[in-house]
């Protein structure tokens, strides 16, 4: 039982170890795949508007529009890590709209139909927002270093601040 134990805590420290290198991939491919396809929905807008407006969207125009520049400035945004669970949670709930909207079968079928649940176009990019929207950017992030010069700044200005006071309550008034 004490080896047995050993191996899981080395298969958990491995995956651990792996982990930021996960994220970072899955943000670069699928931020790079979210840029392009927001371009290209850019680029061609009249035929997407067009092809909102034949699945019921409302305003197709502009909702072309939006989902455009939010797939490719939220593809850019997803890569470099930046403003990442926001941005994760827009494009899961882009995703999700395209998914109902565009494979409504298969959406549906996520229990009676999974084979048809997981090759429907949107699931990839449906799949990697919710990774990316749960477990956070990673390390290897512009937010993870926003974050940590955030934490040095407090530590260092909290460090600054208890060595003048010499660390200890000093009375102001005058003494009795």
């Amino acid at each position: 039982m004490v080896t047995l134990r050993k191996l899981y805590g080395l298969l958990v420290t491995a995956a651990n170890s792996v982990q930021p290198y996960f994220l970072l991939f899955v943000r670069l491919y699928w931020g790079y795949q979210f840029a392009i396809d927001g371009w290209g929905k850019l680029t061609h807008l009249a035929r997407v508007a067009e092809y909102f407006g034949s699945l019921g969207l409302p305003a197709p125009g502009p909702t072309a529009m939006f989902v455009s520049i939010l797939e490719l400035v939220g593809g850019i945004l997803l890569a470099i890590g930046l403003g990442t669970r926001l941005i994760a949670l827009l494009l899961f709930c882009n995703m999700t709209v395209a998914y109902y909207t565009g494979d409504h079968d298969a959406f549906l079928g996520f229990f009676a139909h999974p084979d048809a649940f997981v090759s429907a176009s949107p699931f990839s990019y449906w799949m990697a927002s919710l990774i990316i929207l749960v477990y956070g950017p990673g390390y290897l992030s512009l937010d993870a270093l926003i974050e940590r010069m955030w934490l040095s700044k407090a530590s260092n200005s909290g460090a600054a601040n208890s060595g003048r006071s010499g660390g200890s309550i000093q009375a102001v008034g005058p003494q009795t």
